[in-house]
């Protein structure tokens, strides 16, 4: 648990957490406003969740090279994620302006 210094932990801990949060966050406003685009949004969040645990778990075996599958898990997490959030923001902001014509309607 060496590789990576105390401060620096707690950034990667703490990120995580903050990550969660903001899943739970998104969740709730999407709830309260209840427009589904945003469960989408707070489920694309998900691989990128996954991706920063894969890079803590790796980071906690000290770098360990029979864990390097790790580290390809997460580039390819970190790839899905991004476009799974694009791809759910893109839906979005679709919906609503579906919404804000009917509304004019």
């Amino acid at each position: 648990m060496h590789a990576l210094s105390l401060p620096t932990w707690w950034i990667h801990i703490t990120s995580v957490l903050e990550w969660m949060l903001a899943i739970l966050a998104v969740q709730a406003f999407g709830s309260r406003r209840q427009e589904g685009g945003w469960r989408w949004l707070a489920l694309a969040m998900v691989p990128a969740l996954v991706s920063a645990m894969a890079a803590c778990t790796w980071h906690l075996f000290d770098n360990s090279e029979a864990l390097k599958g790790l580290v390809v898990l997460q580039a390819g997490l970190t790839a899905i994620g991004n476009g799974a959030m694009a791809l759910a923001a893109w839906n979005l902001l679709r919906q609503q302006r579906l919404s804000a014509q009917d509304d004019r309607s």
